[in-house]
């Protein structure tokens, strides 16, 4: 009979690649830690029907993928929708289903373990935590989801997926012929190292001295501004240009300072805001990058929710 200590150490080395697992099916770090609890205690207390049909790998992936489309199908994850500006913003260029995403820190990356994708995968592992590529997953139908994950980003052969989610092989490909159309196919020519720092310190400056003309210099003619849960979505630089002298900078009443951080593999800042001359900034949320090339092809921001993860404190002197 296993013990709860031989049980630890034989889950232990999976729970980290576990959490990012629930991460992207869900798109929250809270919620994903919720369901890697329930995973873990699951397998604990089925741990006798475990009969080693297949790895222990494969089967906590079973058990946490089936909690996560569980967690899908109750609907209790609402994503709040108030206005969260505090003044009257600019016309947006679209309006968007409101999607409840949340980013994931780098940090957290350090403990997952580079171990090699089955050979089914078609994603690669820093693609497949990247911003971009969870916001699309987030607009997937969670069985597509699902399917989408086992088979092109950890490589599981179709009878594996079929077997784990309790269906056929023909379900499974029908329905990652439908997640992959829906999924985005351009992807952004990313820099790296010393490039992809100076143009994120390039654009904390121009924030830090609020220089909106600076900022937005380092846009893409395409780039967007997107604030989830928030509908309301800004597409070029001059609109976003707008957003942030009316918004963002409060016509010139707010300056900001900022912490460098990373999330989803790209650049990331905390953002304090100081009003009026204070001397104490107040958190008001973390800010994604994401690049293209020599420049910033979309600004993602999250509320100061998400600060806490980072490590970030509420108020900065």
């Amino acid at each position: 009979m296993v013990t709860g200590e031989s049980f630890r150490a034989l889950v232990e080395p999976y729970r980290r690649e576990l959490h990012v697992h629930c991460y992207r099916m869900l798109g929250s770090i809270q919620d994903a830690e919720d369901m890697v609890q329930e995973t873990l205690m699951a397998a604990w207390r089925g741990f006798e029907a475990y009969e080693g049909r297949a790895s222990i790998r494969s089967w906590l992936y079973r058990i946490a993928t089936n909690r996560c489309l569980n967690a899908l199908r109750d609907g209790a994850r609402r994503p709040r929708t108030g206005d969260r500006f505090g003044t009257v913003p600019p016309p947006p260029t679209r309006l968007a289903e409101p999607t409840w995403l949340q980013p994931y820190p780098d940090s957290l990356l350090d403990g997952v373990p580079d171990a090699a994708p089955g050979p089914e995968a078609r994603v690669e592992r820093r693609e497949a935590i990247s911003l971009a590529f969870v916001t699309a997953m987030q607009s997937l139908p969670p069985r597509q989801r699902a399917v989408l994950l086992l088979r092109d980003v950890l490589g599981y052969r179709a009878a594996e997926v079929a077997q784990m989610l309790d269906t056929t092989q023909e379900s499974v490909t029908s329905a990652l012929k439908r997640a992959r159309a829906a999924m985005p196919h351009e992807r952004p020519a990313r820099v790296r190292g010393a490039e992809e720092r100076a143009l994120a310190e390039a654009f904390a400056d121009a924030m830090e001295r609020g220089d909106v003309p600076g900022m937005i210099a380092l846009l893409s003619d395409d780039a967007w501004l997107t604030m989830p849960p928030a509908p309301q979505q800004y597409q070029g630089p001059e609109v976003i240009g707008q957003f942030m002298r009316v918004v963002v900078f409060r016509g010139g009443a707010r300056r900001y300072r900022l912490i460098a951080t990373a999330a989803n593999g790209q650049p990331a800042f905390g953002a304090y805001g100081y009003d009026d001359g204070e001397s104490v900034g107040r958190a008001r949320g973390v800010l994604v990058l994401t690049l293209d090339g020599d420049r910033i092809s979309a600004i993602t921001r999250f509320d100061q929710s998400a600060m806490p993860y980072f490590g970030l404190p509420e108020k900065l002197p």
